[in-house]
């Protein structure tokens, strides 16, 4: 295996990773609690803040009141979100390529592996790869000369166990330890993204992807493309759009293996019940990537009032 280099950008989305640890551990308070609706009091005091601070840490980190955000994260939330949703994304996959609002359009580009390289597993490729913080914890990056071919997290201390994790997806490329490379690429999507990375360029063309899987996965992973910041659909719903109904077991292995999180957004697939689950970096991740997303899409409310 290579060795792992940690080297980040220390202006680099400053702060975020250590905000992410404590807002976490509030979330997860917040998701045991919901049916009680906990006061800020009583999470502020379970991550060790006071409630001024425990506020301001949350609005600086999701841009909106704790308050605010436990709306977000309820079943019922998701339910009128995913209602809400459907046709925003009948129209967006009936256009095809040019929906409207969607990621692909804004700066993502896909370049498939042709059957051959698929066989070959990478052989014969240089892959960079990079550590970088993001607003939902440490981001593993890796590059192709082609494109971005990986993107994951890492959790505290288990950097190695997430590079092993890219390195099982391309088993005979080359990794190598590049921060300033992936760094560059990553302050691009992040400010594309809205994190605001400091001092990085937006930079002008689209982010490519190079992907690698079956032609199905390949097709899953090209919807997901297709779902704007803000909406989700459900599995059935999503095999459906694809052409393939009936196909939503299928569909959920397919958005599972999908390994580029994020830029490709299999966190905005729920069950068509509501339930959040079934996310590969954690559920309590996506249920903060998708509660973040909400939060930029809908103003919060006036005055940020503490939770009830």
């Amino acid at each position: 295996m290579a060795a792992v280099d940690l080297a980040v950008d220390e202006n680099d989305l400053s702060g975020a990773l250590s905000d992410y640890a404590r807002v976490a551990k509030a979330i997860a308070y917040l998701e045991a609690n919901a049916e009680s609706q906990p006061e800020l009091a009583d999470v502020a005091r379970h991550i060790g803040l006071s409630p001024f601070h425990f506020q301001r840490l949350f609005r600086r980190w999701a841009g909106i009141s704790p308050k605010r955000f436990l709306q977000f994260i309820t079943v019922e939330h998701a339910k009128r979100n995913l209602a809400e949703s459907q046709s925003v994304l009948d129209a967006t996959f009936a256009v095809g390529l040019s929906g409207p609002s969607r990621l692909h359009d804004l700066f993502v580009a896909c370049e498939a592996m042709t059957p051959g390289e698929f066989r070959r597993q990478g052989e014969g490729l240089e892959i960079a790869y990079g550590f970088h913080p993001s607003p939902f914890g440490l981001c593993v990056l890796a590059l192709t000369p082609r494109g971005v071919c990986g993107l994951g997290f890492a959790e505290p201390g288990a950097e190695a166990a997430a590079l092993a994790d890219l390195e099982g997806r391309w088993p005979k490329a080359r990794f190598h330890a590049d921060p300033a490379r992936t760094g560059a690429v990553f302050a691009a999507i992040a400010n594309r993204l809205g994190w605001k990375a400091h001092g990085a360029r937006e930079g002008r063309g689209p982010v490519k992807l190079h992907l690698i899987g079956t032609n199905f996965q390949i097709k899953v992973w090209e919807g997901l493309l297709r779902i704007p910041p803000g909406c989700v659909t459900s599995y059935d719903a999503l095999s459906a759009r694809i052409g393939r109904p009936g196909a939503a077991r299928a569909v959920a292995g397919a958005v599972a293996a999908n390994p580029i999180s994020l830029l490709i957004p299999c966190h905005r697939v729920i069950r068509g019940s509501g339930l959040v689950s079934g996310y590969y970096w954690g559920v309590a991740r996506k249920r903060a990537i998708l509660a973040w997303e909400a939060g930029r899409r809908a103003p919060d409310e006036a005055g940020a009032a503490p939770l009830p």
